[in-house]
């Protein structure tokens, strides 16, 4: 373990709780060291507050629409189904409430000491809390994550984010979300099977530009057959509200509109201000960003930084990794190690949702040039019982000087649970032909991994 002065109050102080301050706290104390966190919220993050845990809940909520036409067709007779939003919203804030006290209760079975308030770095080693107290900390780790980017235009106070999306009392019947990402598609897709009229706007005219080119066309295409309206080349000019509590909205080159809501999802921000870095110096890039070496340390010795304020791969098992590796590095018996990047697979839960690890078709041809794309594109058996026109779209990508799969791609039903198994293959740099020489399981969805021609 890294010998430790006395002379401080704690070996480490964590500032924010979300999923990477929430692991390298407890590993670091795993570790023997004397460590507090400070969250001027709720102990979770994004994620487990008002990110990937609750929008899943929110997804599981929205399946249901389609899940329940569909049984018609195998048998079952459902009379009188409606939905309640109130129920199922109530229903996913306890449930995140009940995972918050599960957080803290981790941290405090690790004696991790927690302060339920602001903290400001006001020294080199020094940290004062809103309540006016100061502690001091050997080491300190910044994990204060990344918030939603809202642009500036007339009328821009009357949007909300994702993180009011989890709190609306009521369903509004025509929304309007901004953005081309995940986030816009995820809630797209869960507006959309709870009956609210969607339309996405858009300022470029790619949605998911960091996908494979084959999923986003198979995605727009699905989705408008659904009902969602895509609006390309759109950003704000102004909202007005209206007498009946409307929304009339100008976007460039776009008749005014009115909506019920509008839902801005162009991007997070790191939190990064107020937090005093610089009255010690740390360096900041462009956006605000801490900017951090490949073991998250900063220009500074002692000041560390995980997670989305670092803004180097916004997802949370990638937080969670960087936490316990600077743990592991700084506080633990072995040698400082970095954490791999490289291949990471992720998941946008549209409906239908896509997974994705390693290279597009697109990059692979900029990056190898020579090599084989196996595609598989089919409906379901699920599907064609229900009479669901929708169909899956996988795609391998192959290096032909070596046969080594490089990517897989995959927009359909249960995609990402299939990937996460996937995945470990393409970050193994196995092949084609182990993919080939695998027993398919039939009849499933996933058998179409090991029979591509």
């Amino acid at each position: 373990m890294c010998a430790v002065a006395d002379s401080y109050d704690y070996d480490l102080f964590t500032i924010g709780a979300g999923s990477g301050g929430v692991r390298a706290s407890r590993v670091a104390a795993a570790h023997g060291a004397r460590v507090a966190v400070a969250e001027e919220y709720r102990v979770g993050g994004t994620c487990v507050i008002r990110g990937c845990v609750p929008k899943k809940m929110l997804v599981y909520g929205a399946h249901f629409a389609e899940d329940l036409e569909d049984a018609k067709q195998f048998g079952w007779n459902i009379e009188g189904k409606s939905f309640d939003w109130v129920r199922l919203r109530d229903h996913v804030l306890n449930d995140v409430t009940r995972l918050e006290g599960l957080y803290g209760q981790t941290l405090s079975n690790h004696n991790v000491t927690i302060y339920r308030e602001r903290a400001t770095i006001t020294g080199a080693h020094e940290i004062t809390l809103a309540s006016g107290q100061v502690v001091t900390a050997k080491y300190i780790l910044i994990a204060t994550g990344a918030r939603p980017h809202v642009p500036e235009f007339p009328g821009s106070e009357h949007v909300i984010t994702s993180n009011e999306a989890f709190h609306l009392d009521a369903l509004p019947r025509r929304v309007l979300i901004a953005g081309g990402g995940y986030i816009a598609n995820e809630f797209a897709g869960i507006f959309n099977e709870f009956g609210c009229k969607v339309t996405i706007a858009n300022r470029s005219d790619t949605i998911l530009r960091s996908y494979d080119a084959a999923l986003r066309d198979r995605l727009l295409q699905i989705s408008m057959v659904k009902g969602i309206s895509f609006l390309f080349h759109a950003e704000f000019e102004h909202i007005e509200k209206q007498a009946d509590g409307s929304l009339l909205v100008k976007l460039t080159g776009q008749e005014p509109a009115e909506y019920d809501a509008v839902m801005v999802a162009t991007g997070r921000v790191p939190n990064t201000q107020g937090l005093g870095l610089e009255t010690i110096g740390v360096a900041t890039g462009r956006n605000g960003e801490i900017v951090v070496d490949a073991f998250s340390k900063t220009n500074l010795d002692h000041v560390y930084a995980v997670g989305d304020v670092t803004d180097r791969v916004q997802l949370t098992p990638v937080a969670i990794r960087e936490g316990q590796a600077f743990a592991d590095s700084v506080f633990g018996p072995g040698e400082p190690y970095a954490v791999d990047r490289s291949c990471v697979p992720s998941a946008v839960f549209s409906h239908p949702p896509i997974a994705a690890v390693g290279l597009t078709e697109s990059e692979a041809r900029n990056q190898l040039g020579n090599i084989k794309v196996y595609q598989a594109d089919f409906r379901p058996m699920k599907h064609v019982v229900a009479g669901r026109n929708e169909r899956c779209l996988y795609k391998m990508i192959v290096d032909a000087a070596n046969d080594r799969i490089v990517g897989i791609h995959m927009i359909g039903p249960e995609a990402p649970e299939i990937m996460q198994a996937a995945a470990i293959a393409v970050k193994a740099k196995l092949t084609k032909a182990d993919f080939d020489a695998t027993v398919a399981i039939h009849p499933t969805m996933a058998e179409e991994l090991v029979l591509f021609k």
